[in-house]
């Protein structure tokens, strides 16, 4: 079942669906709703560009990891204002003296939300407003499809700190060649939604006014096929990868045959 996106934020449109703020809500920023077929994560701290601490990191990734537990077969990712998501924010958080300290506090959850992207069986849709910045362009990236507005853009500001963006580069760099992604890196020069695209950080560009229908359509084709079909797809991607050419071949037919054995007849 497709869902209508205004302003930002998915409007449920039928009886079936859970509404924002009862028991799918994770937290008053980290929301979340779902139906049947799909689960709905939204980012709604618009005021602070959708900036996220510690804790809303953790909020995230546990999101995620809900989502993927759910029956549901695709899992959407949207935010609430006129961006994305501006980074990280650094308020908050556990006082971290040691690199010990450093890791587990501040490291270790924004890891744990890639982990969850990743390891979560369905596709995960995200769509993309406005600015996506440091933290907020790597999770733009690291989900499996990603729709940006015309007007979306893309940065890795962290060098500027001299911080060297190492976890958004672990995020992207399955998905971004190596000498754009550094390009990005070291020059932290601001892209387009035409370049992401060109850069594989997106998957499409539409119309700012489109963006909603877009993901609708595409997560509506996708409620349509199979969970274990949608799961074997988003599996091969990740591992086929990293394999030699017949490996590959190989672990593609063995996925096949299970996902045609497992077809109800």
């Amino acid at each position: 079942m497709a869902h209508s996106v205004v302003s930002g934020r998915q409007r449920p449109r039928d009886k079936g669906d859970k509404q924002w703020g009862m028991e799918g809500t994770m937290s008053e920023i980290i929301k979340t709703a779902q139906t049947a077929d799909v689960a709905t994560i939204v980012i709604d701290r618009g005021d602070a560009g959708n900036m996220l601490t510690v804790d809303l990191l953790r909020d995230l990734s546990a999101a995620f990891r809900r989502a993927a537990a759910s029956e549901a077969k695709v899992i959407v990712l949207h935010s609430v204002g006129a961006d994305f998501c501006r980074g990280r924010d650094p308020q908050g958080g556990k006082p971290s003296p040691t690199a010990v300290a450093m890791r587990e506090n501040v490291i270790a959850p924004i890891l744990d939300v890639y982990d969850a992207i990743a390891g979560a069986p369905q596709p995960i849709v995200c769509t993309v407003q406005g600015a996506a910045l440091g933290f907020g362009c790597a999770l733009a990236t690291a989900c499996d499809i990603t729709i940006a507005a015309e007007g979306a853009r893309f940065r890795l500001p962290e060098m500027e700190k001299d911080l060297p963006p190492t976890l958004a580069i672990s995020a992207m760099m399955g998905r971004v060649p190596r000498k754009a992604l550094t390009w990005l890196v070291y020059s932290m020069d601001e892209i387009d939604a035409d370049t992401a695209l060109r850069l594989g950080i997106v998957s499409r560009v539409v119309p700012a006014a489109e963006l909603g229908g877009a993901s609708d359509r595409l997560v509506a084709a996708l409620a349509e096929r199979s969970r274990t079909a949608l799961a074997a797809v988003k599996e091969y991607l990740r591992v086929a990868i990293a394999m030699e050419p017949r490996g590959a071949a190989d672990y593609g037919a063995s996925l096949l045959a299970a996902v045609l054995s497992s077809a109800k007849r």
